[in-house]
Order: structure tokens, then sequence, then C-alpha cells
């Protein structure tokens, strides 16, 4: 199933590279590695992440970071809606 990342990631994609770039440069490789990584595991296995606060959304964190995948599922694809930092508390 194709992943779409949604208008409401922009953002967070911006916010993720700079995290990496200022804040944590050492380990922008592997971060870009493990969200590469879990989209491919989320594009055959969609249901991998736990339903989330909110009706129809799921939740996948990626392994070693502290971003987590805020995502629904169509019937046609995966839509990302968040690429959330869980150091601002609970997507809700």
């Amino acid at each position: 199933m194709r992943i779409v990342f949604l208008p409401t990631t922009a953002a967070d994609l911006s916010w993720f590279r700079t995290y990496y770039a200022r804040v944590f440069p050492e380990g922008a490789a592997r971060a870009k590695h493990q969200l590469r990584n879990l989209c491919h595991l989320l594009e055959a296995n969609p249901y991998a992440g736990h339903p989330g606060q909110l009706d129809g959304i799921r939740e996948l964190h990626i392994p070693r970071t502290p971003f987590t995948l805020i995502y629904r599922v169509t019937a046609r694809h995966i839509e990302v809606l968040r690429l959330w930092d869980e150091r601002q508390g609970k997507f809700d």
C-alpha cells in the first residue's frame, strides 16, 4: 500500500531535518534510515502501528528517535498526518 505524506506533515518533516542537522547531526543518517525503513514496513503492514487516541488514527514509533508517525489507513493508501515529536507530549 502506498504512503502519502499529507501537507500537515510539512512543518514536522522540516523540524525532523532541522533537529538532526543542528541538534544531533551524528544521528541524522541513522534517523533518516529508520524513517525510510519504517515506511517500508508500513507499506507492507498498514496496521503495524497501535490505535491512537482519535478514532481511525494509528501511531507507529520510529525506533531510536523521539518521533512517531501519526497515520490513517484508507481504502487506497496510508495517509501520514503528522511526524510527531514525542517531546511535545501525547498527540491528540
